[in-house]
């Protein structure tokens, strides 16, 4: 694991870089096909809510930006209030539990896939490296790797199921 400053961020704050996962050529082959997998399932079965563009082939920040002033432009002219909330979640990979990835149960998920992370997932090690110190090994309770081809996909599939806002006809 390596730490990448943000921009704009004080180099002497711990909390100022990001911690990047580096995976070797067979663990990005091996990422690469299990989210072709992941996004058959996910793209068959229309898992992923049409608002959630983050991580999604052909989703664009551009498009849905364009869909958010075209739905207050369309509720302006019929004299509606809109309103949004937007989340900026803070150590987002860090927060999906990996020891049972019970979301992708919950959501049926072929049990060969769902193994398949798992192991993949569990009993993972990191170090970290910064600038020439490297810390000791230590092991990962949960999330998944920043930098990881999946990772972001099974953000997207964990928080997935967040309320659903209201559409109102007043």
């Amino acid at each position: 694991m390596i730490s990448i400053l943000k921009p704009g961020e004080d180099p002497a704050l711990l909390s100022s870089y990001r911690p990047i996962g580096l995976l070797d050529t067979i663990d990005k082959l091996f990422e690469k096909i299990q989210l072709a997998r992941i996004l058959h399932v996910v793209n068959e079965r229309g898992q992923m809510r049409d608002e959630q563009f983050g991580f999604r082939p052909r989703h664009s920040t551009s498009l849905q930006l364009a869909r958010l002033v075209e739905k207050i432009t369309r509720n302006f002219g019929e004299k509606r209030l809109t309103g949004a909330v937007f989340l900026d979640v803070a150590e987002t990979f860090d927060t999906v539990w990996i020891d049972d990835l019970y979301k992708l149960t919950l959501l049926n998920f072929p049990s060969y896939i769902v193994q398949t992370i798992s192991s993949y997932l569990r009993d993972r090690t990191f170090e970290a490296s910064f600038q020439t110190a490297t810390s000791s090994c230590r092991g990962i309770r949960a999330g998944v790797a920043q930098g990881g081809l999946i990772s972001p996909v099974l953000f997207s599939l964990y928080v997935n199921d967040m309320p659903h806002p209201r559409t109102t006809s007043s």
